[in-house]
């Protein structure tokens, strides 16, 4: 990995914490969505990374929500299973041989490619955080429409932040 990928993390680390802090973290609407842009910074790391470096970034990108939302380890949990999400899916669907992109993008894999892993990805994060903030199956109806609903509405705002930044392949 060479210092402008790191620097390109980091610098989308940062931003998408402070977008995750100071502006979406009281965004909700009726108490049944609540959208975690900060999962694109995981979903967004190169195809090369090293799957611990990809689980320690990820834990610790959870921690740090964990100390902002007070949720003692539910997004460190959430981002862990998404990182394992995100190698299975990957080892399942792109050839590392043959491909030439540095990261999974928008731009670079296609919007049916990029939709489904997102959305897979961000399902089950948001599947971890509700399921452990709620952790009682007595409210499973609610804990699952939570889910859903917040989902949709991270998905969208990450294809959102991928369109912004959409870089168009020459040809």
């Amino acid at each position: 990995m060479n210092s402008r990928v790191v620097i390109i993390n980091i610098v989308r680390w940062l931003l998408l914490f402070f977008v995750q802090i100071f502006l979406l973290r009281n965004l909700g609407f009726y108490n049944l969505s609540t959208p975690f842009i900060y999962v694109l910074f995981v979903l967004a790391l190169p195809f090369g990374m090293p799957n611990l470096l990809l689980y320690l970034l990820a834990f610790g990108t959870g921690i740090a929500m964990d100390a902002f939302y007070d949720t003692l380890g539910v997004h460190a949990t959430a981002c862990a299973v998404l990182a394992f999400v995100r190698i299975s899916f990957i080892s399942v669907t792109v050839n590392r041989d043959g491909f030439d992109e540095p990261e999974p993008s928008l731009s670079a894999m296609g919007f049916k490619w990029f939709g489904l892993y997102a959305l897979l990805c961000i399902f089950f994060h948001h599947l971890v955080v509700f399921f452990l903030e709620a952790f009682r199956l007595s409210e499973l109806g609610y804990t699952l429409g939570r889910c859903l609903v917040s989902c949709i509405f991270t998905l969208f705002l990450v294809l959102l932040a991928q369109f912004i930044f959409y870089k168009r392949k020459s040809r």
